[in-house]
């Protein structure tokens, strides 16, 4: 059982499994606290609270806007997020616009990233982007900040969700332009590429120029060396409680007793409503190994779960800039080769950079230096060099 379940929490925990699904292969859920009218649309804006904008911006915006239920694949949800305006004046025609994707931040409405400072990476790198001339649309994802379930690792829902946030925000009073260029890391990395994926048929109007993934994740290629220790206290497992969790809430039937021990109820029971970083603490606490954590029938239970999470295509029809950390423990560059050559062989046009003596976390800022030449070059229209085989 340790390879199967290292595996799951060394990617699934961080992002979208790399498989094409079926579009229809989505969980049921129970209906969402809907809106009326259509998706991506914005219903208010007002100025984001203090201490959670970032220091490149010139103004900074709490939006709530309306997209399509990712879950149901029909019907109008509201989701918040938010928008950063750079400092300066804008180009004519207005700001080239960034749509984020963020990574996991927990599940209850409280983890939005709208309602919380970001990490200081993040802002760093974020404020790098404001720096370039670039607006941010940062949607916080379907149920997370707004009424229902947060379905968490839907990639449909996910995608929903930033392609209405760019709508939204070109349809308001930002000084917003057409272009796109969608942006994530690790778990948001994998959001980003299915956004890419869905775009053409979900947002067929939008102008998205490129897509910037760092640490993106790859669940069909996890090597044989991630197998782990089964009797090791492992943080990560607070993705999987999480993954539980959002299950139980959308799908009411479902009993988390069928997964987890007695020993790891307890901890179930609060990843509805606690953030990322007191979960980890949690887990740790608590001594939850894998062996403790989860009964032999693990991936029977877990596997239904995991359809909503692939990819809906890896032929992106834009271009697509993936950074790796050669010593990246948690999406191995091993992983995010294969993704690439998967991606590529598909017909994707893939730059794809891999960074020595660098981690999950520290790619991030290191590739922007790439990431940036790459986004002026998509963003003028101008070819990339692609790194995939003739």
């Amino acid at each position: 059982m340790s390879i199967l379940i290292r595996s799951v929490v060394a990617c699934v925990a961080l992002g979208l499994a790399a498989a094409p699904l079926s579009l229809a292969a989505q969980t049921s859920a129970p209906a969402a606290q809907g809106v009326s009218g259509a998706a991506g649309v914005l219903i208010d804006s007002q100025p984001l609270a203090a201490g959670f904008g970032l220091e490149g911006a010139a103004q900074a915006f709490a939006i709530r806007y309306t997209s399509t239920d990712g879950v149901a694949g029909s019907g109008t949800v509201p989701v918040t997020g938010a928008l950063f305006i750079p400092k300066g004046t804008p180009p004519k025609g207005g700001w080239p616009l960034i749509a984020w994707a963020h990574g996991t931040v927990g599940i209850g409405d409280d983890c939005a990233p709208s309602r919380n400072a970001r990490s200081a990476r993040d802002r760093t790198y974020l404020d790098h982007w404001l720096g370039e001339g670039y607006a941010i649309v940062a949607t916080d994802y379907q149920g997370l900040g707004a009424p229902g379930p947060h379905p968490y690792l839907n990639s449909r829902a996910a995608a929903y969700s930033t392609l209405d946030a760019i709508r939204a925000v070109q349809g308001g009073r930002f000084g917003i332009a057409g272009t796109v260029l969608l942006v994530g890391q690790s778990q948001g990395a994998g959001a980003a590429f299915a956004t890419a994926g869905y775009a053409p048929d979900y947002a067929p109007g939008l102008d998205i120029r490129g897509t910037v993934a760092t640490g993106i994740p790859n669940l069909a290629a996890v090597p044989a060396g991630a197998a782990g220790d089964d009797e090791k206290v492992d943080r990560l497992i607070a993705y999987l409680l999480y993954i539980a969790s959002a299950a139980q809430q959308i799908d009411p039937k479902y009993d988390p007793a069928a997964v987890l021990t007695d020993r790891a109820m307890p901890l179930f029971e609060r990843a509805a409503d606690t953030c990322v970083v007191d979960m980890f603490g949690a887990v740790v606490e608590a001594g939850l190994t894998r062996a403790n954590t989860f009964k032999t029938d693990f991936w029977r239970h877990y596997a239904p779960m995991l359809t909503h999470a692939g990819y809906p295509t890896l032929n992106i029809r834009t271009p697509v800039f993936i950074g790796s950390g050669a010593q990246d423990v948690d999406t191995p560059a091993s992983m995010q080769k294969a993704l690439v050559d998967a991606a590529c062989a598909a017909g994707s046009t893939i730059e794809a950079h891999v960074y020595p003596g660098l981690d999950h976390s520290g790619t991030v800022n290191r590739s922007f230096a790439d990431s940036r030449l790459f986004a002026r070059r998509v963003m003028a229209g101008e070819a990339i060099a692609t790194t995939c085989a003739a």
